[in-house]
């Protein structure tokens, strides 16, 4: 039986609020993938996070100098933020724990009852099924329906 229990959106914050280390596993250079998109909200003015992109196929993404491992990046991040399969958690999950990372955050559409599992038996935070740009967003006043705010997009007849 799981003992995971997704944290609550009060729970989410706060693991937003203290962090100040995101490790981005699965990042891309490629401005269609999703984690590019979420790297480069990360990195805006809304945010003030150190972020290490991780990807062995990657020296840099959006500027930022590009980690071929976990164990390589220079800080213990606050929070692993996993763009991969999930038959790829548990590895990542450990890598985790092995750094001394505070959280694992599954990104949107990404469970792994096992990743969750290896986590939270070592101390750490776990948030499943949850984007850090939408979960940010939100928190900060930015998401609107399309997702973020273009400024551009409304509702209202005019």
């Amino acid at each position: 039986m799981s003992t995971f229990r997704q944290p609550s959106a009060l729970e989410r914050r706060e693991i937003l609020d203290n962090a100040k280390s995101i490790a981005i596993i699965g990042a891309s250079s490629n401005p269609s993938r999703a984690s590019n998109f979420v790297m480069t909200y990360l990195q805006s003015s809304l945010c003030d996070f150190d972020l290490y992109p991780v990807n062995p196929r990657e020296d840099e993404i959006n500027g930022v100098k590009c980690y071929p491992s976990l164990d390589v990046v220079p800080v213990v991040p606050d929070i692993v933020d996993v763009f991969r399969a999930a038959d790829a958690c548990p590895a990542v999950a450990h890598e985790a724990v092995a750094k001394g990372a505070q959280t694992l955050w599954l990104q949107l559409g990404i469970v792994s009852e096992e990743a969750a599992e290896i986590a939270l038996a070592a101390g750490l935070n776990v948030v499943m099924d949850a984007c850090t740009k939408i979960e940010h967003a939100r928190f900060a006043g930015g998401l609107h329906l399309a997702g973020f705010d273009t400024g551009v997009i409304d509702s209202r007849r005019h």
